[in-house]
């Protein structure tokens, strides 16, 4: 396995800052270090990329913490994926379904459309129908979906999937393996603390 400590420094001048990453107003973030992915089910790219995130985040273990953002940008179908991700949150159902939803979109069906499809999805997942009407409908699932959006503006994404690292520090460089993007994500979180220590 490779080391994701970066202790060379020749290997901290291969990122590049305005090539690999930019500084920007971000967000602020509860813990740190933390990486966040800003996607949405809808996304063929980001629906390419999950693997590559995922192995990434399991390389980088529980050093990182590694949080979503789903993205609606107020176009109904995409709404409905962010509450699909909501959803999945709010079942603890996370795990079991993030990849069946890529896939039901990507590779079977095509978007949820109607919230009765989305709905149905759940129910097939194993969640209790009721509960999931009532989730889809209370202030809580409407006060997430303005959250992720709230976040999504005020860390100034233009377009999914994109990697946020520690509020401050956004990735551009999309072409990477699973040991790349751990090594470039461990080099941005200890920028931010030795900026901080400095």
């Amino acid at each position: 396995m490779a080391s994701l400590v970066i202790s060379d420094e020749s290997v901290a001048k291969d990122f590049v800052e305005g090539v690999d990453y930019v500084q920007v107003k971000g967000i602020p973030e509860a813990k740190s270090p933390v990486v966040r992915e800003f996607f949405s089910y809808n996304c063929s790219h980001c629906y390419r990329q999950d693997p590559i995130f995922e192995e990434a985040v399991e390389l980088l273990g529980d050093k990182i913490d590694f949080v979503r953002t789903p993205v609606g940008g107020g176009r109904s179908s995409w709404v409905l994926s962010q509450q699909a991700y909501y959803l999945a949150q709010k079942f603890k159902m996370t795990r079991q379904v993030h990849g069946n939803i890529f896939k039901r979109i990507h590779e079977k069906e095509g978007p949820f459309t109607r919230s009765a499809q989305l709905k149905e999805f759940f129910v097939q997942q194993g969640a209790d129908a009721s509960a999931v009407e009532q989730a889809m409908n209370s202030v809580d699932a409407k006060l997430a979906i303005s959250h992720y959006d709230t976040q999504a503006q005020l860390a100034g994404i233009r377009g999914v999937p994109s990697l946020l690292v520690n509020g401050k520090y956004l990735i551009v460089s999309k072409s990477r393996t699973p040991e790349e993007l751990a090594d470039l994500v461990n080099y941005l979180s200890a920028l931010k603390a030795a900026k901080k220590a400095s």
